[in-house]
């Protein structure tokens, strides 16, 4: 089959409500049963097709009440404000998991979990992130805001640093772990943290991680 020509590539962050490590990434079960989640990322470079993507941001609250696997999921996507009609288009057909190669990419993956995708925001998202360090931020007003920062060791106070890879993911190659919280109002309420956060450089393309 043949797919338009896309690309997003550029820092992402997620944190879940599992504890940290999250049993998820490892094909377990979420640690309180339920899966929780936001998820955002700044394209640095990127295009559908003719239309450009650079310099966009996304991101997405998740709930699902059992493994994400198992179904009966929501979600909720806001796009960046400053995106035209034809970037917003091309946005949420790459992140409802469209126009991509089955089980290729997280949002293709995540599309065949849900019963319910609540009507996208077109809202400021303010996004920072630094992979190294293991710091960052998504924040939209009056919707969500998550922050993440290194986890730290009970017992000394320092930065424990583990970084993650996984030559098959459909999310990222490499992701470093951290520590996060999490705000969101409606649709979707989360309240959450410290727990589970990881940050990587993605680049997805219709066929997966580049």
């Amino acid at each position: 089959m043949t797919y338009v020509d896309w690309r997003m590539r550029g820092p992402e962050i997620t944190n879940c409500n599992c504890d940290w490590g999250c049993p998820c990434q490892f094909n377990a079960l979420p640690t309180h049963g339920d899966c929780r989640a936001i998820v955002g990322m700044r394209i640095d470079e990127g295009h559908f097709g003719d239309v450009p993507l650079d310099g966009l941001k996304w991101a997405a609250t998740f709930a699902w009440p059992e493994a994400i696997h198992l179904g009966h999921g929501e979600a909720f996507i806001v796009i960046d404000e400053a995106a035209d009609e034809a970037q917003r288009e091309a946005l949420l057909t790459i992140l409802s998991g469209q126009e991509t190669q089955p089980g290729a990419t997280i949002f293709n993956v995540f599309a065949t979990t849900l019963e319910k995708v609540h009507e996208p925001a077109f809202l400021p998202i303010d996004f920072e992130a630094d992979i190294d360090a293991r710091t960052g931020r998504i924040a939209i007003e009056g919707v969500a805001e998550a922050s993440v920062e290194p986890i730290r060791n009970p017992v000394t106070g320092n930065e424990h640093r583990a970084r993650v890879t996984m030559p098959g993911g459909f999310e990222y190659r490499e992701a470093e772990y951290a520590s996060g919280r999490t705000r969101a109002s409606a649709p979707i309420a989360l309240e959450y943290g410290p727990s589970h956060a990881h940050l990587a450089n993605v680049d997805f393309r219709p066929t997966g991680i580049a």
